[in-house]
């Protein structure tokens, strides 16, 4: 899968952003709508969305990046915005989380840290925003060009885990799960309903037969003939429960991505605008949150 195109888009917006110096979200978001850049998820590949995702991800962040591997202030700061962006706009419900390496986060509170010293207050609300919704995924390792497809691996199973666990816990001792693990053939003993249906069939036919020695029972004859068995109507019942068992087990058992039909384009100039982190929060238990989550690596 070539992305090349999708990380070029990504490195032309965070230069538009930095060539005249600019340092606030507002400016990322007249730029972002200016190229209409939403529309990246358009052309994103019908596959394997995880690693589309963290590709954009990792070209905002890391090295050849622009928060870890840039020197110059607006670069980073549009790294960072670009992320927050990227993160909010996507159409992905449950949205990919950002995988960042717990050195990469240390680039990041040095970033706030200068930020903070440069009088740009809104940068330390926006990353403590994005650490309390969990947007991050932390992680121990560096993601590079090499180890981007391994990392992308590891982290698809994660999430496959969890949706799993979760279903686990859903369904634990609950009547729901006795129904998705029900025989019905065992529940309803089908064996002994069919041969009661039978021996009664076989009852009746000898009982016309019987009468029929003695009387005219041509107009009752069809009585013994049943053309839908109970046995059989049964049966035909459990044969559709257990299919429709299995196909619903095979839908909740496996973890699934939206795919481009559950495509909805969501555009920043939609959002409220007091969903933008306040520049009022000077940061200061967010510094002291962030050294504390770092000390612990």
């Amino acid at each position: 899968m070539n992305l090349s195109p999708f990380k070029l888009d990504v490195d032309e917006l965070i230069n538009e952003f930095a060539e005249n110096g600019s340092t606030t979200l507002a400016d990322m978001k007249r730029v972002w709508l200016s190229r209409k850049f939403s529309f990246i998820y358009q052309a994103s590949p019908s596959y394997n969305l995880t690693f589309f995702m963290q590709t954009l991800y990792s070209k905002s962040i890391a090295f050849p990046g622009h928060i870890v591997g840039s020197e110059s202030l607006p670069h980073q700061l549009g790294g960072l915005y670009c992320l927050y962006c990227l993160y909010e706009t996507q159409p992905f419900r449950p949205p990919f989380r950002i995988y960042i390496s717990l050195s990469e986060m240390r680039s990041l509170k040095n970033l706030v840290v200068i930020a903070k010293q440069r009088g740009i207050q809104l940068v330390c609300p926006l990353v403590k925003r994005m650490l309390e919704e969990g947007m991050f995924l932390f992680g121990s390792l560096d993601v590079n060009e090499g180890s981007l497809a391994e990392k992308v691996n590891q982290l698809t199973e994660l999430q496959n885990a969890r949706v799993q666990l979760a279903y686990k816990k859903l369904f634990a001792n609950t009547r729901i799960e006795h129904f998705l693990q029900m025989n019905l053939n065992e529940e309803i003993d089908l064996d002994a309903i069919k041969k009661t249906s039978a021996d009664y069939l076989n009852a009746k036919r000898l009982a016309i037969e019987g009468a029929g020695a003695m009387a005219d029972v041509q107009n009752i004859e069809h009585i013994a003939t049943d053309k839908n068995p109970i046995g059989d109507t049964l049966e035909g019942i459990t044969d559709a429960w257990d299919s429709q068992k299995k196909a619903f087990n095979q839908q909740i058992g496996h973890y699934q991505i939206p795919g481009d039909s559950q495509f909805k384009q969501l555009q920043l100039e939609h959002q409220p605008q007091n969903e933008d982190p306040q520049e009022g929060d000077n940061g200061d238990d967010f510094d002291l949150e962030l050294e504390q989550l770092l000390s612990r690596s």
